[in-house]
């Protein structure tokens, strides 16, 4: 009786600690929306609950173009309101003067959506359809009369839809087996598997690889029109987590120690140069909020060398962050 009432309770003992090991080992795996995508040159994730909780940018009013108001009709999903995450994987074009231009991409969505009211309105402007995976997949043409590439959507469930712009069906393909193969916590791609852990934990927002491909201009990185001394492939590991404050992280990964160095030292001189320009235009054109928020944002930033990194670290106001949010140039579908 004893010998029995051993077992138990080293059983019963047994499976509280699985269950406890499964927990940790889930939550410290990728998102699941990012372990769906396919194999790409950059990936880029975002939790929109906390911004959304931190700045109610879903209550903004937002001046909609007729055909993003006409997505919302159809199918009653409103994006700044229903998305709960999403998760991006960039792709290199080898053609970057064909539709896609440079990048092209795919995403995984998840939050709140009327499957049956996201199909119908599929079914009325796609231009075909195909069946894969158990799941329909939906092709819309997009782009403006001089060009344009399909689109490619497919719900996965209840809570989550995907979606690529690349020329074949091959990317969506692949997101349509992982999301039926039922992907262990550390399954995804090879990138992400490479990379994700050096994402800080509970980063609410973070991006690894090529992140500098949607900015490449002429084999270069450029923000804002200023071109930085950065390759555009090379590696990133960026991230947001919100710490009191919404604190920034940029690791810039160089192939030994004296690339980190020449890249922190060049980086430290734009980041002098940034402060000078700023200051120039807060007395020519003063915006006391803005202006301050800029100034904490600035003052905040540090550009540090780690061994083979360059490391940019930086605090955003949170009241920085709204007046953003709050910003409304017409929306797009």
């Amino acid at each position: 009786m004893h010998k029995r009432t051993r077992y138990s309770l080293l059983l019963m003992l047994s499976l509280m600690a699985a269950l406890v090991v499964a927990l940790v080992l889930r939550k410290a795996a990728p998102p699941e929306v990012a372990r769906l995508l396919p194999e790409s040159d950059a990936i880029v994730y975002a939790n929109l609950k906390p911004l959304r909780a931190a700045t109610h940018f879903d209550r903004s009013p937002i001046n909609r173009s007729p055909e993003y108001q006409q997505f919302i009709d159809a199918t009653g999903i409103v994006p700044e309101r229903d998305l709960d995450s999403a998760a991006f994987a960039l792709h290199r074009m080898d053609n970057p003067n064909g539709p896609n231009g440079p990048v092209g991409y795919s995403e995984v969505f998840e939050g709140r959506f009327d499957g049956e009211r996201l199909a119908r309105y599929l079914a009325t402007i796609a231009t075909a359809k195909e069946t894969y995976a158990g799941h329909d997949i939906f092709t819309v043409r997009v782009g403006d009369e001089k060009a344009t590439r399909p689109l490619r959507v497919a719900q996965l469930g209840y809570d989550t839809i995907a979606a690529s712009n690349m020329p074949t069906a091959e990317q969506i393909h692949s997101i349509l087996d992982r999301h039926r193969a039922a992907a262990s916590p550390f399954s995804g791609s090879s990138l992400l598997s490479a990379r994700y852990r050096d994402v800080p934990a509970f980063s609410s927002v973070w991006a690894l690889g090529h992140i500098g491909l949607p900015f490449s201009d002429r084999g270069f990185v450029s923000v804002f029109g200023l071109q930085l001394p950065l390759p555009e492939d090379t590696t990133f590991v960026a991230s947001l987590r919100y710490l009191g404050t919404i604190h920034l992280r940029i690791e810039q990964i160089t192939p030994n120690d004296a690339d980190a160095a020449h890249a922190t030292e060049t980086l430290n001189t734009l980041l002098t140069l940034l402060k000078t320009v700023q200051q120039a235009q807060a007395q020519m054109q003063p915006h006391p909020v803005t202006d301050a928020a800029f100034r904490e944002l600035t003052d905040s930033t540090k550009i540090e060398q780690h061994k083979d990194r360059a490391v940019l670290t930086a605090n955003i106001p949170l009241e920085l962050v709204k007046q953003l949010a709050a910003t409304n140039p017409d929306s797009q579908p």
